[in-house]
C-alpha cells in the first residue's frame, strides 16, 4: 500500500503515504470486528486508503496544483488501465520497483536497507537494530536523514529507466536477506519462524530474477540460499512451537522439493566468473542439506567455505559462524579460543547466540557449570519467547547434568 501510495505521491511524501496507510489500518481494526471481514479484505484497504489519500491531496495546500492528475492516478487501479512507463511493465511488483527507489545514490548502503526494511517490509526500529547490530538512535538518525533528502528532492518519480537498477542491486540483495533473515529467525515476534516473511522475500527475489537487469549470478545464489533455508522451516520447530538445533532436527520434516529448487538456482549462480557471499553462503546451506543426517555434515568443507567467506565479508556474524564450524572440526577447545579471536566483539555483545556458542562448545568439553553461565546469560539476551524457552531449556539440561 506505501509503494502504491509512494508511486503516486512521490518518495518526497513519503511520510503522507505512510500515514495513510496507518489510518486505513486503524480503520480495518475498528469496523471489521463490528461489520465482519471483507470479502475482499486487500482489495478494502487499498480502496479505503485511496479514497483516504484523494481526500488528503484536495485539502493539501502543497497538492492543490496537481490535485486533478493526482487523484486520477489514484483511481486508475480501480478503473480502466492505462499505459505504463516501460520500466513499471517490466517491474509489475509495486514493493520491489519501491525498493530500488529507495536506495538513492546519495543515501549509504546502510541508510538505503534501513528505509527498505522500516517503509517496505514493516521492520520495527527495533527490529532494524537487531538484524544490522545497530543501535535504536542510529537507526532512527537513518530514517530521519533518508526522509529529509526524499522531503527536499522533491521528485515524483525516482526511478524511470531499468539503467538506474545496477547501481542498486546490492543495497536490494541486502534488504531481501534481512527480510528473509528476520522470518527464520523473528526476533521480535512470539512465533519461532514466520513463514509469511520468509516467503515474502523469496517471491521478491524471483521476481527479481526475472528483470533482465536482475537476472544475475549472485540473484540466482542468494535464491538458492533463501530455498535452502526455507525448505528445513518445518524442522526447526517443535509441535509446541519451540526451537530445535540443527542436529535434532527431523529431516524427513524437510521440503525436498523446495531443496530441489535451490540446487537448481545453485546451479544457475555458477555461470561466469562472480563469486559473491551469497554464492558462499548457498554452498555452506547445501551442504546441510545434502547431508542425510547430522553426523554426516562435511563439516571440513563448510569450514573452508567459511574461510573464503570471511575474506570476502569479514563481518563478525560470519567470524561467529566460522568459529562454530573450526570447532566442529577440530574440537571444542579450538573452537572457544577461536570465539575469543573475533575482531569487533562487542558488535555481538547483544547477539544472543555469541554466548549460546560459548556455552555449547563448553558442555562438549563437560564443562557443565560453565555452559550454564552462558546459556544463562543468552537466556538474559533471547530477543524473542523462542529464543528464551530454548535457552531456557539448554540452562536447565546444564543444571540436572551438573547435579546429578
Amino acid at each position: 500500500m506505501i509503494s502504491y501510495l509512494t508511486r503516486i505521491f512521490g518518495l518526497g511524501r513519503l511520510d503522507l503515504a505512510e500515514d495513510v496507510v496507518q489510518d486505513t489500518l486503524c480503520r480495518a481494526l475498528e469496523t471489521w470486528p463490528i461489520h465482519g471481514l471483507p470479502d475482499n479484505p486487500s482489495a478494502w484497504l487499498m480502496r479505503v486508503a485511496r479514497n483516504r489519500a484523494i481526500d488528503l491531496v484536495r485539502r493539501d495546500e502543497q497538492f492543490r496544483y496537481f490535485a486533478p492528475e493526482l487523484t486520477r492516478l489514484l483511481r486508475l487501479r480501480e478503473d480502466l488501465p492505462v499505459e505504463t512507463p516501460a520500466f513499471e511493465k517490466e517491474l509489475q511488483d509495486d514493493q520491489l520497483r519501491m525498493m530500488f527507489s529507495c536506495c538513492h545514490p546519495e543515501l549509504s548502503t546502510e541508510a538505503q536497507v534501513t528505509l527498505i526494511l522500516k517503509t517496505l517490509c514493516g521492520f520495527s526500529v527495533s527490529e532494524i537494530a537487531h538484524a544490522l547490530l545497530a543501535s535504536e538512535d542510529a537507526i532512527e538518525k537513518r530514517l530521519g536523514r533518508a526522509r529529509k533528502l526524499f522531503r527536499l528532492s522533491g521528485a515524483f518519480v525516482e526511478i524511470t529507466n531499468a539503467s538506474d537498477v545496477a547501481a542498486r542491486l546490492e543495497a536490494v540483495y541486502q534488504a531481501i536477506y534481512l527480510l528473509f533473515n528476520e522470518g527464520y529467525h523473528s526476533s521480535q515476534s512470539d512465533q519461532t519462524v514466520r513463514e509469511d516473511l520468509c516467503f515474502e522475500a523469496i517471491r521478491l527475489a524471483l521476481l527479481l530474477s526475472e528483470h533482465p537487469e536482475g537476472n544475475k549470478p549472485r540473484t540466482h545464489a542468494l535464491l538458492a540460499l533463501l530455498c535452502f533455508h526455507a525448505a528445513r522451516l518445518a524442522g526447526r520447530m517443535d509441535e509446541d512451537g519451540g526451537l530445535v538445533q540443527l542436529e535434532a532436527q527431523d529431516r524427513s520434516k524437510w521440503d525436498w522439493d523446495l531443496i530441489g529448487r535451490g540446487f537448481h538456482f545453485l546451479e544457475r549462480a555458477s555461470t561466469g566468473n562472480e563469486l559473491s557471499e551469497y554464492h558462499l553462503e548457498a554452498g555452506i546451506a547445501s551442504l546441510h542439506c545434502a547431508a542425510s543426517t547430522y553426523e554426516k555434515t562435511e563439516w571440513a568443507k563448510i569450514l573452508e567455505l567459511y574461510d573464503i567467506l570471511y575474506r570476502l565479508k569479514p563481518s563478525p556474524i560470519v567470524a561467529l559462524n566460522r568459529a562454530v564450524a573450526l570447532g566442529k572440526v577440530l574440537g571444542p577447545e579450538e573452537g572457544l579460543v577461536e570465539l575469543r579471536k573475533i575482531p569487533d566483539s562487542g558488535k555481538l555483545k547483544d547477539y544472543p547466540f555469541y554466548p549460546a556458542a560459548e556455552g555449547e562448545f563448553h558442555l562438549l568439553a563437560g564443562r557443565l557449570p560453565e555452559a550454564a553461565k552462558h546459556f544463562e546469560k543468552a537466556m538474559n539476551l533471547a530477543r524473542s519467547p523462542s529464543e528464551t524457552n530454548f535457552f531456557e531449556r539448554k540452562l536447565k539440561a546444564c543444571q540436572i547434568g551438573a547435579d546429578s
